[in-house]
């Protein structure tokens, strides 16, 4: 079992973990991630690390509260005991090819944080370009910051930095600053299949994460199949990173919400059931 240490609100609905777990700390490269289940009932919750630290034994993970089991995470205090497997997933590859660009939205910036860290490690000019619907969403702008060279940022309201999309400030830095070696693009599909169909005719290498889609973490359930270069391929196994010109993200959007319904539902059920928890609480009182 992992204890958490320590929990914190870094913007609405998404939280930081800090969660001691020696073995994991020390083996963590950019781009794996771990298996949390909250208890022996819960559903397996795939998250990229955000941070390790191999001197304390410590991981950072950052969960954005969307469905039930997130939810549910969101519930837990300092001090709250869960199971943590890891780290899975093939590490980024990480070599010197001058100019990178990290291309982050929403809750992609976190898996973003230590791939843009090894990267400038590397030798490379990190320029990271960060997005979010409002300036609150932008999140870990401080750490992002320290492990790059430049920064750019854009909001979907204009309230931080550009107003507008990732994808124009991309796209506007290509065309001022010339192409960069790589793109790394992490954050919801469509916005990654925006950034693959703009270096796509450039030639300019891009890898995305596809970490959205995948479940159990291990191949067994067959629900992370994405179609990469034509050849089907399980995200938690095989990736989670790939050649963004080779992903069929259409059909990968198309698998993202099989099974929507079902999520409502239990999402529903976990409001209305903590709900009554709260009232009862109350009536006690």
């Amino acid at each position: 079992m992992a204890r958490i240490l320590e929990t914190e609100t870094i913007a609405p609905a998404f939280k930081r973990y800090l969660v001691e777990a020696p073995e994991i700390a020390r083996k963590h490269q950019a781009g794996q991630f771990v298996i949390v289940l909250l208890h022996e009932h819960g559903e397996r919750i795939p998250l990229t690390i955000a941070d390790s630290d191999p001197e304390s034994g410590t991981i950072t993970l950052i969960v954005q509260e969307v469905g039930k089991s997130t939810m549910e995470m969101g519930l837990l205090e300092a001090g709250s005991e869960i199971q943590v497997v890891g780290p899975l997933g093939s590490p980024t590859h990480i070599e010197n090819v001058g100019l990178c660009v990290c291309v982050g939205g929403g809750a992609g910036i976190a898996p973003l944080l230590p791939i843009a860290r090894a990267m400038k490690k590397a030798g490379n000019h990190v320029v990271s370009i960060l997005g979010g619907r409002r300036k609150e969403f932008v999140i870990l702008r401080e750490e992002m910051e320290a492990a790059s060279s430049e920064m750019i940022y854009t909001t979907d309201d204009g309230s931080f930095g550009l107003k507008g999309f990732v994808t124009q400030a991309l796209s506007k830095f290509i065309e001022e600053r010339g192409k960069p070696g790589i793109v790394i693009a992490i954050g919801p599909a469509i916005m990654m299949k925006a950034v693959a169909d703009m270096t796509r005719p450039l030639e300019i290498h891009t890898v995305v994460s596809l970490n959205t889609i995948m479940i159990d973490g291990t191949g067994m359930c067959g629900g992370c199949r994405v179609s990469v270069g034509g050849e089907s391929k399980f995200v938690c196994v095989d990736g989670p990173e790939f050649d963004a010109h080779t992903v069929d993200f259409d059909l990968m959007m198309k698998r993202q919400r099989t099974f929507i319904k079902q999520e409502e539902i239990a999402r529903q059920l976990f409001l209305k059931h903590h709900e009554c928890q709260a009232i009862e609480g109350r009536e006690v009182q």
